[in-house]
């Protein structure tokens, strides 16, 4: 639940600051007529947003037993790709100012497409960012996404009250931070379903062996799936027990794009 809040509060934020801006210009520029374009292109996005989120699981649950530990590797792989990808590509964004550029230039029709635009790219990373842990648990998945749209909501509010004098920059790096921390475990957890999906096959290799395992019973809060042992789960990559091969692709990972982030956003 926590990586899915983290997620969608990250995601959300973003698709709701761009398209208050949006609203904000409109307004202050007298376009009111076209208020109800900007709406309409983000009701679009989410509803598409959802159409999607339900396809996924839809096609997760009629896959055979032995081939869903590689759908779920291949589209942890898939979402730490995107998930950093976007991190790099918010770094050092002019949020306000390319939107009230973009906006300035287009017609009513062109509000309702740059809201859509705004909101469907969120809605499409938050699908897939959230699909790894939504097809482990969907109730957990669903309730750490309306939470964290709903605090989303709440900040962008009070954002757009104070009139944009938080610090979006150091917000972005924070968050940037986390997600960082959260596709470095899911790197690990991709590579242990494909380990997994691999052994079913029968293949092997030494990376596959354990590299340790901690012995603790899944009825224990410390257990990866545990009340207290989640937590580090979602935000570590902790896990009762890891092989070879996960730790050196968490670890790589980490040591990579952790350096690279503080420098990006130091510049």
């Amino acid at each position: 639940m926590i990586a899915e809040l983290i997620i969608s509060f990250r995601e959300g934020f973003e698709a709701l600051l761009l398209v208050a801006i949006l609203i904000t210009f409109l307004k202050k520029t007298g376009r009111v007529q076209d208020l109800k374009y900007a709406i309409l292109g983000g009701v679009l996005a989410v509803t598409a947003g959802l159409l999607a989120g339900g396809s996924v699981l839809a096609f997760y649950g009629g896959l055979e037993e032995d081939t869903r530990a590689l759908f779920e590797g291949l589209t942890a792989y898939l979402a730490v790709i995107v998930l950093t990808y976007m991190i790099f590509w918010m770094a050092g964004k002019d949020v306000r100012g390319e939107v009230e550029e973009e906006a300035s230039r287009k017609s009513a029709f062109g509000m309702a497409l740059i809201s859509f635009v705004f909101v469907v790219r969120e809605a499409f990373e938050t699908v897939l960012f959230i699909t790894p842990f939504a097809v482990r648990d969907t109730s957990s998945a669903i309730t750490g996404t309306v939470a964290g749209i709903a605090l989303a909501s709440v900040l962008t509010y009070l954002i757009v009250r104070a009139g944009y004098r938080f610090g979006l920059k150091k917000f972005f790096f924070i968050t940037g931070v986390l997600l960082v921390l959260i596709a470095g475990g899911l790197a690990g957890y991709g590579t242990h379903e494909i380990v997994e999906f691999a052994e079913e096959k029968g293949m092997d290799n030494p990376l596959f062996d354990k590299a340790y395992s901690l012995g603790i019973s899944e009825t224990s809060i410390l257990h990866s799936r545990g009340l207290i042992g989640s937590v580090f789960a979602v935000m570590f990559g902790y896990a009762v027990s890891a092989e070879w091969i996960r730790l050196i692709v968490h670890g790589i990972y980490l040591i990579t794009i952790l350096p690279m982030i503080v420098a990006k956003y130091r510049k």
